[in-house]
């Protein structure tokens, strides 16, 4: 007889954004043919910059050459993408790592599960609240999390509020903890930390032998010059953080899927027998066991987007999209709506006007005028009221949503 992962039966209905997709498919079925603007879930709309897709026209000719075809490739990522992310993204900023301390992968979200693997089902986890709903379910899924409270609290996770009231920046933890997940710029808020802000959590984690993963996906985003792109930025951060990094939104890669994981070797945490022990050897045995590596042709595409001209090809399509994020801002604030994020993050945050839940108004932007925004409290409990928008819809569509958003008759 075979048995389940229990675990998996404690998740709390589906996922978010199936959820969403749900009710909007239920909602097309209704009225065919309404008119829908998708601003909810983060997917690019501006196709690949030219030199990406010259680069992997050359990579497809290469697999089509016996004399330059590529089979397995290495498991952490071929040594020409891994050098272009340490010359590119790090020694640029004056942080110094090791190619041995880069993992190349299928993206930010599916490092940010898979780290579970090499951390015990004894730690005591923190999360901001509201958060990416990955970090909670994949904890749930691992049995860390235990079971469900009727505030939609989980009882072993520890939550950090981050909220309008603490001006987004949570405090620290009250109670023991053992790993904490912190996202800056922030999904869902928007909202960022600076380097001084940033400095307390980097410093409470090695006072208190905390592991620190954190998610960069939207650094690329970033406008303010004392928000960090890197928590490596900060001293001593090598010691006790893992980074997560993505090109899905940078450089447009959610089709085609490239990301990377930075585990310093000095990031280390406890065996059974109270030994330290390097993550970096154990998340290398880990992805050398259960993944076989990105492809070659897209991690030419990688390198490419991170030359100098693909980076100025694919900062070009950052400030398009973080155009989309100012009107957004801008309408909603018009309208009298406490706003936030959308300075350095695609993402706005903003409270749904009235006292309304997240899913009442969800359901009326996407009845009455047929704009599709994701529920706040689909991102933890300290979500409920919210909505998040996101600019990565073109230019036509957004003009459009805010023209409906500041005519509605609510």
């Amino acid at each position: 007889m075979a048995y389940i992962n229990d675990t998996y039966l404690d998740l709390q209905g589906s996922y978010l954004f199936a959820e969403v997709q749900r009710r909007v498919s239920a909602f097309k079925t209704q009225c065919p043919e309404a008119s829908l603007i998708r601003m909810g879930i983060g997917d690019v709309t501006k196709p690949l910059v030219p030199v990406v897709i010259e680069a992997m026209h050359r990579a497809v000719d290469e697999m089509a050459d016996s004399n330059t075809f590529r089979g397995y490739g290495p498991e952490q990522g071929y040594d020409f993408l891994v050098q272009q992310i340490l010359r590119s993204e790090y020694q640029s900023k004056g942080i110094s790592l090791e190619p041995s301390e880069i993992f190349v992968s299928d993206g930010c979200k599916s490092d940010m599960g898979n780290i579970g693997d090499i951390l015990s089902d004894k730690n005591i986890v923190a999360v901001t609240d509201p958060v990416y709903p990955v970090y909670v379910d994949t904890n749930v899924m691992a049995g860390r999390a235990g079971s469900i409270q009727a505030n939609g609290f989980w009882s072993k996770l520890v939550y950090l509020p981050c909220n309008a009231e603490n001006g987004f920046v949570p405090e620290l933890p009250k109670e023991h903890v053992d790993v904490m997940y912190l996202c800056f710029p922030n999904n869902p808020t928007g909202t960022t930390l600076t380097r001084g802000q940033l400095k307390v959590f980097v410093d409470y984690a090695l006072k208190n032998n905390v592991l620190i993963l954190f998610d960069a996906a939207y650094e690329a985003f970033i406008s303010e010059s004392d928000v960090p792109r890197s928590i490596y930025e900060i001293e001593g951060a090598q010691e006790c953080a893992i980074e997560f990094r993505s090109f899905s939104k940078s450089a447009g890669f959610t089709g085609i899927r490239c990301g990377y994981t930075v585990v310093p070797k000095k990031v280390c945490a406890y065996s059974r027998s109270g030994k330290k022990e390097p993550l970096q050897a154990l998340w290398n045995r880990r992805q050398t066991t259960k993944f076989n590596g990105v492809s070659y042709v897209t991690q030419r595409a990688a390198e490419a987007a991170l030359s100098d001209e693909g980076k100025r090809q694919t900062s070009e399509q950052v400030a398009y999209y973080m155009e989309h994020a100012k009107l957004i801002r801008s309408t909603l604030e018009g309208l009298g709506w406490q706003v936030f994020g959308g300075v350095n993050a695609p993402y706005v945050w903003f409270k749904a006007p009235e006292g309304l839940r997240s899913w009442d108004f969800f359901d009326r932007m996407l009845r009455e005028i047929h704009v599709i925004a994701t529920p706040g409290v689909g991102f933890g409990p300290s979500g409920e009221g919210y909505l998040r928008l996101t600019a990565f819809a073109d230019t036509k569509s957004t003009q459009e949503a805010m023209a409906r958003v500041a005519q509605w008759k609510r």
